[in-house]
């Protein structure tokens, strides 16, 4: 029976989480003008218009440029993590603790802060102009966002990897060692297979706010890197189409539940290998 304690959750649950989702599939399934319930239809026009060239290439582009950040944020982020992991506890905690205050930092504001690094008149432009060489194009293109998306993702890859990564007991690194295993070897055979459960997670929490995300690409990217993200935003915002919203919305969710579903999937298999060979 279900405790009444578990009410104010269950509540909680159907108000921001039921409730909404369920409004935006009825506005994806249907057409007719978003402000007025009674003209809605029932139709597929929205899936089918957004299964064109132009919104595939989009949704292509947001997909490439997720993974090209994510993979950015693996390569950075897994000697970061692997670093930090060799510390002692007291420098240890220190160091993850001023990784991680940049995060307390609202995003909105932490990406503002690279436009007035990498504008025209920022402080990266002014420096080189006074140095007597031309400005840089820095802003407005796919570098700039990705350098966004790496700056604001790269502590949910580096903090999955280093909570397991201290986890690890120390007596199979010895028991490596006495083997007479150097440390790429330790390395290569241990303990990078004992840190794929973490390695996965932060794959999983970076590539999904990554495919997303579309404060990123608007403040960095402007109107030359629009996303899949800001494809969304510019329905229920500008053009005031929230059938085609919501079904884009709708595809982009399906597409981030089957990421999490292979994620998973790949996660479970490695952690069974992993047990059957102790």
């Amino acid at each position: 029976m279900m405790k009444r304690t578990s009410y104010p959750y269950l509540a909680w649950i159907l108000i921001f989480t039921i409730v909404p989702l369920f409004l935006v599939l009825y506005f994806a399934f249907t057409t007719g003008d978003s402000q007025n319930f009674s003209t809605f239809i029932f139709s597929l026009d929205n899936f089918k218009k957004f299964f064109t060239p132009i919104y595939i290439n989009v949704l292509i582009k947001s997909i490439n440029l997720a993974l090209v950040s994510t993979i950015l944020c693996l390569i950075i982020g897994y000697p970061i993590a692997y670093i930090i992991s060799r510390e002692k506890p007291k420098k240890r905690n220190a160091m993850i603790l001023m990784f991680v205050i940049p995060m307390w930092m609202n995003f909105l504001l932490r990406t503002y802060a690279w436009v007035t690094l990498l504008g025209r008149n920022g402080l990266i432009n002014t420096f080189v102009t006074k140095l007597g060489f031309p400005a840089l194009d820095l802003m407005f293109n796919e570098k700039a966002v990705l350098l966004g998306m790496v700056y604001n993702f790269l502590p949910f890859m580096v903090l999955p990897i280093y909570s397991v990564l201290t986890k690890i007991d120390k007596s199979l690194l010895e028991a490596s060692e006495d083997l007479g295993a150097n440390l790429m070897t330790t390395f290569r055979r241990v303990i990078f297979p004992l840190s794929l459960p973490g390695v996965i997670t932060g794959i999983t929490m970076v590539f999904i706010p990554a495919m997303s995300t579309f404060v990123i690409s608007s403040l960095l990217g402007g109107n030359k890197s629009n996303l899949i993200g800001n494809l969304i935003e510019q329905q229920f915002r500008w053009t005031g189409d929230w059938h085609f919203g919501s079904s884009m919305s709708i595809i982009l969710m399906i597409f981030i539940l089957i990421t999490m579903a292979l994620t998973s999937r790949f996660d479970k298999e490695k952690e069974g290998r992993g047990r059957g060979l102790w």
